[in-house]
């Protein structure tokens, strides 16, 4: 189990190496000028002010020289100033939308993995019935049809009233503007505007937990220890919770510890639809802003999560399954 753990942590390394050499040639091969980006609506934009930008910002050193400089501001963790934020560091703006992205998308990878885990089970073990067949039909449309075109239809329909359909929720954002609500009243009102994009997000999520839960567990059904159990008189109950859905969730388990890393990620268009201020409406005002300090802030977070999310699903799925560490 040492080598093992070793062996996993230093390849996790490795990655996230890898991930910081890509983001600093990735932002410099990428065409603009950042000094200019920097200055453009400026009246003091001329080619004096913009070569000293330039200087300041270390772009006229040799590249070797800019790498150094930019591994020892990562590894201390400082990663500038935003350009579209002006005056306020890359932490700073990230760490105001962590958050919002928490919230809405932490909570509905929750909800949306217990449902799917829940018709996954349901349904494989009843493999054939009407439950498993419609739940099968449901979970496939849902898996497959787009977030944002689902989020808009629930937006047109909950928030700016289709006929029957009352406009009950608010139309997006995540708390009423200059409300200047506190306590109870704020967390109602937050919640209130979350609704919509939590929905969306939990339907939007769950096919993929309950397709592969199904699977995993029609696996398992057939092996020998199933067989065992029915011929030792154990309950079908017992037999389902005690034997089949625990050796069943090992496959779901990693999907669900991923998806927990791809959170800090956000979800980029149901973000945007419902004007949610998360890490994945900030990507899309970066990328608009070609705001190339907070980008490359966004794309070390959003792979450092991964990365630690699929070290924690590697380490835990070899605790659960010794096959693993045998292998």
């Amino acid at each position: 189990m040492r080598g093992y753990l070793i062996g996993k942590v230093a390849q996790a390394l490795l990655t996230l190496a890898f991930v910081v050499v890509f983001n600093f040639f990735l932002f410099r091969v990428m065409p603009g000028d950042p000094a200019a980006l920097l200055l453009r609506g400026s009246a003091a934009f001329n080619p004096d002010t913009l070569e000293q930008v330039r200087v300041d910002l270390g772009l006229d050193r040799p590249l070797p020289a800019q790498f150094v400089t930019y591994l020892g501001d990562t590894l201390r963790l400082n990663l500038g100033d935003s350009f579209f934020a002006r005056g306020r560091s890359v932490n700073t703006v990230i760490a105001e939308r962590v958050w919002p992205t928490l919230l809405l998308v932490g909570t509905s990878t929750i909800a949306s993995a217990i449902i799917g885990l829940v018709i996954g089970i349901y349904g494989g073990w009843r493999r054939g019935s009407a439950f498993d067949v419609g739940s099968l039909g449901f979970t496939l449309f849902v898996y497959s049809m787009p977030e944002f075109w689902f989020g808009i239809l629930v937006l047109m329909a909950f928030a700016g009233g289709v006929g029957p359909f009352p406009a009950i929720f608010p139309t997006g954002g995540y708390e009423t503007p200059a409300a200047g609500l506190t306590g109870l009243s704020h967390w109602v009102d937050v919640l209130n505007h979350m609704v919509l994009p939590f929905f969306v997000l939990t339907v939007a999520y769950l096919g993929e937990y309950a397709i592969i839960m199904r699977n995993s567990l029609i696996d398992i059904m057939g092996d020998d220890f199933i067989t065992t159990a029915r011929a030792k008189g154990v309950r079908e109950q017992q037999v389902l919770w005690r034997h089949a859905v625990p050796n069943a969730l090992l496959p779901t388990m990693t999907l669900t510890i991923l998806s927990l890393g791809f959170v800090f990620g956000g979800a980029i268009t149901i973000e945007y639809v419902f004007s949610w201020p998360g890490l994945g409406w900030l990507t899309v005002q970066a990328i608009d802003a070609k705001d190339f300090p907070l980008l490359q802030g966004l794309f070390l977070l959003f792979s450092a999560a991964v990365i630690l999310a699929n070290l924690v699903a590697d380490l835990l799925y070899a605790y659960l399954d010794p096959r693993v560490r045998a292998g």
